[in-house]
Parts: C-alpha cells; structure tokens; sequence
C-alpha cells in the first residue's frame, strides 16, 4: 500500500481532518431535513408517493388492457360476421372486407367512447347558447 494506510484511511490527511468531516456531515443533514421539508408540503410523504404511483401505473395498465379489449374486439366481431356473410351469401371477399372496415370503426368508437371522448364533444354539441350563437 502506498504510503502505508489502509483502505479505509484514504483521503485522511491527519488529525485534524475530524472536524472538516462533523461540518460537511451537519450541512448533508440539514440539506437533507429541508429535501423532507419540501416535498412533504408537496404531498410526498414516506411512503405514501410510492404507494400512490404503483397504484395509478397498476390503474393504467387495467385502463390500456381495457381499451385495447374493446377495440380487439369490435374488429373481431366485424371479421367474424363478414366472413359469416361470406359463406352464406358466396360473396367472397367482399363480406369480410366491409364487415372489417366496419369492425375497425366500431372498435375505434368503443375506444373513444370509453376513453370519455366521444361524451365530451356530444356535451359539447348539446349545448345551445341562448343568445344567439354569442358566448
């Protein structure tokens, strides 16, 4: 080892080092205290953010498995019925073609149904202004 020391003593000058060390601990651990200080006024206590941000990735993940089903499913169902059409009338491809491109619109609007969108712009649309088209 160089000069002696041990791992452990390295950086460590000599005596006096003891008190340059107790100041830098003090100023992390109030810089620390006033990190805690703040984002417990933020709303980000011990714990509590964790919990809180597991449990909305968690209600995000049911909200896309949701959504995905339902646009998964509106295609199926309109696959399904073209290819039905199909076999029954013999007019192949074009049952399953627009019964698809059916299924894939109504996929879409369950989608945005769900999502709040399509609420949003009927409200939007419902509402009359009484003075004339003036806001």
């Amino acid at each position: 080892m160089a000069g002696g020391k041990l791992p452990g003593e390295a950086g460590k000058t000599g005596p006096g080092n003891g008190g340059r060390q107790a100041t830098a601990d003090h100023d992390l651990e109030s810089r620390r205290q006033k990190l805690e200080a703040s984002l417990a006024a933020k709303g980000h206590g011990e714990g509590g953010g964790e919990g809180k941000a597991r449990q909305s990735s968690v209600t995000g993940y049911g909200q896309a498995l949701k959504l995905s089903s339902e646009f998964i499913a509106g295609v199926a169902v309109g696959a399904g019925l073209g290819w039905l059409i199909d076999r029954l009338a013999g007019t192949s491809p074009w049952g399953l073609i627009v019964f698809l491109l059916l299924g894939f619109g109504a996929g879409v609007f369950n989608v945005m149904r769900s999502a709040g969108m399509m609420a949003e712009a009927g409200i939007r649309a419902s509402r009359r202004p009484e003075d004339g088209g003036r806001n």
